[in-house]
């Protein structure tokens, strides 16, 4: 580990998954270099696939720098590579509760980071001002400004991909606020997601919350108003390199507060129909994804990486041996989870 030669990467301050994984490599204590997206160091390297922030530049197996994309199956390429400080829990049942939440704050509260920041003037403006200027800050202010509007509009256009629309809009602001409330319920409890330790679920939802709770103007005043504790909570988990996790820090599942069940409850109320949904949609080939969640009409574009993700999900709970599925099926059937692995 001393000798190991800092991992580059690009990224974006307003990137979710991006925050993520920085504040990954510092908790863990691995060396990085960070290349902002689009500077001219970023040319000379390999160029990925599909753009997608972050981008790491890693070998592959002939030795040869590769550009690697998707931060869940890069959390787990770094759990391969280095051993200390993990962030997968050791028990089974606690890492697939853990994968489960990750994915739900990658794949759904990244929906209210998205709606919030798009549909709101305030917030529109900000985003329009800041965001162009963390890839550019010596530009002409009439440049930096055009520059804004391009993006904003792009961004705007595709709301409907997330399912952000008038109708869907009020459904993912009440499930934004009643994360925050079991969110900050549970942190009078323990300071992270599983125990005393952060885990790959709780980096994911920093992500997500570095733009919600701190940077996005209408999801901020609603954090500080209802959820102090969860916006102290992403300013602490920014850098947990000082955090000296120990092997019982996770707390078991049997041991679990009260509060994590209000939070897996909110996942299987707004999550589950979509996800679900959205299966549906990509096996029949359909061009719209529709559901009911909290019995309002959900509509969106069918997103086949969400597909990729169920698959995922299901192949982890299908090698989850007795043990490990008697601790975890109480857990998914008292939050409505269970309706995604039958």
């Amino acid at each position: 580990m001393p000798d190991r030669q800092p991992i580059a990467l690009s990224g974006s301050p307003g990137s979710p998954y991006t925050r993520k994984m920085l504040a990954l490599l510092r908790y863990r204590r691995i060396p990085y270099r960070f290349l902002t997206a689009n500077s001219p160091a970023v040319a000379d390297l390999p160029q990925p696939k599909v753009r997608l922030l972050p981008t790491f530049y890693l070998p592959d197996e002939a030795g040869v720098l590769q550009a690697v994309v998707d931060s869940t199956p890069l959390i787990r390429r770094l759990e391969q590579e280095v051993e200390s400080r993990s962030v997968i829990p050791d028990d089974p049942a606690l890492a697939f509760l853990d994968e489960l939440i990750e994915d739900y704050a990658d794949e759904w509260l990244t929906k209210a980071m998205f709606h919030y920041r798009w549909a709101y003037a305030e917030d529109i403006d900000r985003a329009a001002r800041i965001l162009p200027a963390w890839s550019g800050l010596s530009i002409p202010d009439e440049a930096l400004a055009q520059r804004g509007e391009m993006f904003s509009r792009r961004q705007i256009d595709r709301l409907y991909v997330v399912g952000s629309n008038p109708v869907t809009g009020p459904v993912i602001e009440a499930s934004y606020r009643r994360f925050l409330e079991a969110f900050e319920a549970h942190l009078t409890r323990q300071p992270y997601l599983l125990g005393r330790r952060p885990g790959a679920g709780d980096f994911a939802v920093f992500g997500q919350l570095t733009q919600l709770a701190q940077f996005d103007p209408t999801p901020m005043a609603l954090t500080l108003k209802i959820a102090p504790r969860v916006f102290a909570w992403v300013s602490l988990m920014e850098d947990a390199s000082g955090v000296e996790p120990q092997a019982g820090d996770w707390t078991p599942l049997s041991n679990q507060p009260e509060t994590l069940g209000a939070l897996l409850a909110e996942m299987g109320r707004v999550y589950v129909p979509v996800m679900l949904a959205n299966a549906q949609a990509l096996a029949e080939g359909a061009t719209e994804v529709r559901t009911e969640v909290d019995g309002l009409a959900w509509t969106q574009s069918p997103f086949p990486y969400q597909g990729k993700c169920l698959q995922w999900l299901r192949g982890s709970y299908a090698k989850l041996d007795a043990d490990a599925r008697s601790a975890v099926d109480p857990l998914l059937r008292q939050g409505g989870l269970a309706g995604i692995f039958t």
